[in-house]
C-alpha cells in the first residue's frame, strides 16, 4: 500500500520532509525488517556459530519496526527525536549488514539481509537530508 497520500494528508506540525523519500524509506524499512526476520530464522538452523548474526537480525527487525511506527505519527514528533531514532536504526542496519556479509557465502539469506540493510540505510540518509523544521 502506498502511504504517501495518507502521509500528505496528516498535519506535520513544524516538520517538513520529502514525502516521496518518506514512502521509499518506509518501504525499505519494511523490506529490511522482513529480510532480517527471515535471516534470523535461517541463522537458527546453522547453530551456535550464527548466534551473533541471529541476534543482530532479530534486533534489526525490532528497530526497523519501531522506527517505522514512529515515522507514521509525524504530527506529534519532535525532529530531534525522529532523527535520533533514524540514526539508531541506520547504526543497527550497518552492524547487521556487516555481520551478514561475513556469512553471505554460507547463507543466501545473509546476503539478502545485508542488501536490504544497506538499502534501508541509504533511504534513511536521503529522508534525513530532506528534513527541516
Amino acid at each position: 500500500m502506498d502511504t504517501t497520500m495518507m502521509m500528505k494528508s496528516m498535519p506535520m506540525g513544524e516538520m517538513s520532509m520529502d514525502m516521496d523519500a518518506m514512502q521509499e524509506c518506509l518501504q525499505s524499512m519494511n523490506a529490511c525488517a522482513m529480510a532480517a526476520a527471515m535471516c534470523a530464522g535461517s541463522d537458527m538452523m546453522h547453530g551456535a556459530e550464527m548466534a551473533k548474526c541471529c541476534a543482530l537480525c532479530s534486533n534489526m527487525v525490532e528497530m526497523a519496526q519501531a522506527t517505522m511506527h514512529m515515522m507514521m505519527r509525524p504530527a506529534g514528533m519532535d525532529m530531534d527525536v525522529m532523527k535520533a531514532m533514524m540514526t539508531a536504526c541506520m547504526t543497527m542496519g550497518k552492524a547487521c549488514a556487516a555481520e551478514c556479509r561475513m556469512h553471505a557465502d554460507m547463507d543466501e539469506m545473509c546476503r539478502y539481509c545485508a542488501m536490504a540493510c544497506d538499502d534501508m540505510v541509504m533511504k534513511c540518509e536521503a529522508l534525513m537530508a530532506s528534513m527541516t523544521v
